[in-house]
């Protein structure tokens, strides 16, 4: 069986954004909470692409590792197991650009 799940833990002081790629969705952590990355997809061996920018953890998953293979049934879940929308805890006043949130 492949790998199907990654979690995202905010180990600073501060919010971090998990920014999902290619459908731009984000989900905001507090400092010391944990989010978890998952495929829905079964049978999947999931690649999980991480890039790391000032307050914001941007993740691709892929298919084997294939970068045209992207993944798009997938879930991002609390630590209790919830299954998230978009924009949780999303900091209020929140501005974007074209690549995603803008990080003062």
């Amino acid at each position: 069986m492949g790998r199907n799940s990654m979690p995202v833990e905010n180990r600073g002081d501060t919010e971090l954004c998990l920014f999902i790629e290619p459908y731009c969705e984000d989900y905001w952590m507090g400092p010391g909470e944990t989010l978890t990355v998952r495929s829905e997809a079964e049978g999947v061996d999931v690649w999980f692409d991480t890039h790391v920018s000032k307050g914001c953890i941007t993740v691709w998953l892929y298919e084997d590792g294939d970068p045209y293979k992207i993944v798009g049934d997938y879930a991002v879940v609390d630590a209790s197991g919830t299954r998230l929308d978009s924009g949780h805890q999303r900091p209020r006043g929140q501005r974007w650009s074209a690549a995603g949130p803008i990080i003062d």
